[in-house]
C-alpha cells in the first residue's frame, strides 16, 4: 500500500533523506532550557494587547525584549531594521554569532500574531526557540560560519505575501548589499505535538499513509529545486535529533510549503527551508484564541532546539 502511494505521488513528493541514520545529539553541547523557553513564551503571550500590526507599541515592546535577550546572549551587531508601512514604523530585530566575514546562515522567526490571539505556538514558539538558540550559540567557543538571527515583524495578514513582510525587507536588503548567504531556516510553530492517531493532517490526504497520522514529529519542509542546502540541513537535523523528524519536499504550490518567512528568501534566489510542527495541519488552535501556552509541549520544543544547535555545528 505505502509503495503504491509513494509511486503515485512521486511527482509532488521526495522521500530522500529518510534513511535510518543515527540520532544521537552531541553530548558536548549544552541543552535547551525549558524554563527559559517558558519565560519567553509567558512574556510573548501576556502583552497588554495582542502583538498584531494594529498595536505598534506592543510590537515595539516585544522588539525591545528580543534586543535585550540577544545582547544578554552575547550576540554581536544587535540592532533593529526599521521600515515604514501605512505611516507607522515597524522593526525587524537582528543579532549575529560566529565569524564576522564570510557567507552567513540566516535563522528567523516572526514575532507578530494574526488578530486578537495570544499566539503561543504561532509564533511564540518560533521566537522562544530563536532566543534560546541565541543563548546556546553564545556559549560556543567557535562556530564554523556566521549565523544571523532575525526576528521579523508583519508576517501575518494583511501583509502576508506582500513586500511589507519583515522577512521580505530583510531578504531584499541582503540582496541589495550583495551579501553571500549559505541558506535560511524559518522557525514557524514548533511547540504543539499530539500522539493520538488521526491528529496529523495533510494537504493531500494519501500522505498520511506515508508520513503517518500522529502529530508527534518535526518537519523540515522545502520546495523542489531548493539546492543542496536544504538537503544537507534536513539530513543533518534528522541525524542528530532525539525526536522524530520527517523531511517534506514538494512543489511550492502545495499548500503550506511556502506559508512562512522563508518564501521571501526564495524570491531573491536564496535557498531556504521551514522547520515546523506543521502548523494548522496539526494544531487546530491555529489563529484562534485557544492558541495558548498551556497547550504546548515544552520538552519537545527544547529537543527541537537541541537538534538545531547540533545541526549548525556540523559545518559543511
Amino acid at each position: 500500500m505505502k509503495a503504491a502511494l509513494a509511486s503515485s505521488l512521486c511527482l509532488c513528493l521526495s522521500l530522500a533523506g529518510w534513511g535510518g541514520a543515527p540520532r544521537a545529539v552531541a553530548q558536548a553541547l549544552p541543552p535547551a532550557d525549558t524554563i527559559r523557553l517558558r519565560q519567553h513564551l509567558r512574556f510573548l503571550t501576556t502583552t497588554p494587547q495582542p502583538r498584531n500590526y494594529q498595536q505598534p507599541a506592543v510590537l515595539d515592546s516585544v522588539a525591545g525584549y528580543i534586543v535585550r535577550e540577544l545582547r544578554a546572549a552575547g550576540a554581536s551587531a544587535v540592532g533593529t531594521q526599521p521600515y515604514a508601512v501605512r505611516g507607522q514604523t515597524y522593526r525587524n530585530v537582528l543579532g549575529s554569532f560566529g565569524p564576522k566575514e564570510g557567507p552567513r546562515l540566516i535563522i528567523g522567526a516572526h514575532y507578530d500574531v494574526c488578530g486578537d490571539q495570544p499566539g503561543a505556538d504561532d509564533n511564540g514558539t518560533g521566537v522562544a526557540a530563536l532566543l534560546e538558540l541565541a543563548r546556546l550559540l553564545g556559549q560556543q567557543s567557535a562556530l564554523p560560519y556566521r549565523i544571523d538571527l532575525v526576528a521579523y515583524t508583519l508576517e501575518e495578514p494583511p501583509f502576508f505575501r506582500t513586500s511589507n513582510m519583515g522577512s521580505y525587507v530583510h531578504a531584499a536588503s541582503l540582496k541589495a548589499a550583495g551579501v553571500p548567504v549559505r541558506g535560511m531556516i524559518a522557525l514557524e510553530m514548533l511547540g504543539y505535538y499530539d500522539d493520538r492517531r488521526g491528529s496529523q493532517h495533510y494537504p493531500i490526504w494519501p500522505l498520511k499513509f506515508i508520513y503517518g497520522s500522529r502529530g508527534n514529529y518535526v518537519t523540515v519542509a522545502q520546495k523542489f529545486g531548493n539546492g543542496r542546502f536544504g538537503r544537507q540541513f534536513a539530513r543533518r537535523y534528522r541525524q542528530v535529533a532525539t525526536l522524530p523528524v520527517k523531511r517534506f519536499k514538494a512543489p511550492a504550490w502545495l499548500p503550506g510549503i511556502d506559508f512562512s518567512d522563508h518564501l521571501n528568501y526564495w524570491k531573491f534566489g536564496y535557498p531556504a527551508v521551514l522547520l515546523t510542527d506543521t502548523a494548522f495541519y496539526r494544531n487546530r488552535s491555529y489563529h484562534q484564541a485557544t492558541d495558548t501556552l498551556a497547550r504546548l509541549d515544552l520538552l519537545r520544543l527544547s529537543l527541537a532546539v537541541d537538534a538545531l544547535l547540533a545541526a549548525l555545528q556540523g559545518g559543511e
